[in-house]
């Protein structure tokens, strides 16, 4: 995950002192090492890998990895695209729990996908009035579209935006478009309020969203929806790419397929 990606504590969760191990019959080992986890991650300041917490805790490396899987399932933790650890929500305090679910079942979905096309490949969930990247996998080629964990998303413009904001109540709509603007970023991005609704109402009949060079030149990007049981969308998922590396409408359509996939593959794992 990129640096910005990186979480800190806002609170230290302080473990208990060994002594207590030693002196207390009822004292449990198992919480006190769960416990002193957290404290690590915390206070690490970067999401660490199971070997380096496995050193850390002075545990084997398999007791190491039952005791992250375990805080893991709980959603007391996260773990990034490429299987380091964090502490869940303390870049975030107001992340609510689905997110950190999205994250946590979305992995290895969001990593097949960025290596079937080798592009970037981004996850945004829906926040009370905004639009957040929450997680990225990098496209490993030299050129290439970018992006930012923790960037706030034009909900007119990006795809990811504009998959999430077609699928939202009326009123939700009009406050994601009220908080953000509709800022004309590039030459082809749609502001016209009847053009902006006629955009969401064809993504929502699609399925999918597109973006050309709407919020960046030179760009393209296709998202999909994470839905809930209402049919209401929570989060995203996208592919974005230079349009010159773009071959043709057989491979933007093997795209759409593979994200809209990706994203019901998320949408079924949420609970």
């Amino acid at each position: 995950m990129p640096e910005s990606a990186r979480v800190r504590s806002h609170k230290r969760v302080r473990p208990a002192k060994p002594s207590s191990e030693k002196s207390d019959p009822y004292f449990s080992r198992a919480v006190s090492k769960a416990l002193e986890a957290l404290a690590r991650l915390s206070e690490a300041g970067e999401p660490l890998t199971l070997g380096q917490l496995t050193a850390s805790l002075s545990l084997t490396k398999a007791s190491t990895f039952r005791l992250l899987h375990t805080l893991e399932t709980l959603d007391y933790i996260s773990k990034t695209p490429g299987g380091q650890y964090f502490v869940a929500g303390l870049q975030h305090p107001h992340v609510p729990r689905l997110v950190n679910q999205m994250m946590r079942v979305g992995g290895t979905a969001l990593e097949r996908l960025a290596m079937e096309f080798r592009e970037t490949v981004s996850l945004a969930a829906l926040f009370e009035n905004h639009i957040e990247v929450v997680a990225i996998i990098e496209s490993p080629q030299l050129i290439r579209m970018g992006n930012t964990v923790g960037r706030i998303l034009p909900p007119h413009a990006s795809s990811l935006g504009k998959a999430i904001t077609a699928f939202q109540e009326p009123e939700m709509r009009d406050k994601l478009l009220r908080s953000y603007g509709t800022p004309i970023l590039t030459p082809r991005t749609i502001a016209d309020q009847i053009a902006l609704r006629r955009e969401f109402e064809r993504i929502h009949e699609e399925g999918h969203a597109e973006d050309w060079e709407e919020s960046t030149l030179g760009g393209c990007c296709f998202g999909a929806p994470i839905l809930r049981s209402n049919k209401l969308a929570v989060g995203a998922v996208s592919l974005s790419m230079p349009q010159m590396r773009l071959s043709g409408q057989e491979q933007q359509a093997a795209i759409i397929q593979a994200v809209t996939r990706t994203a019901k593959e998320i949408t079924s794992q949420l609970v």
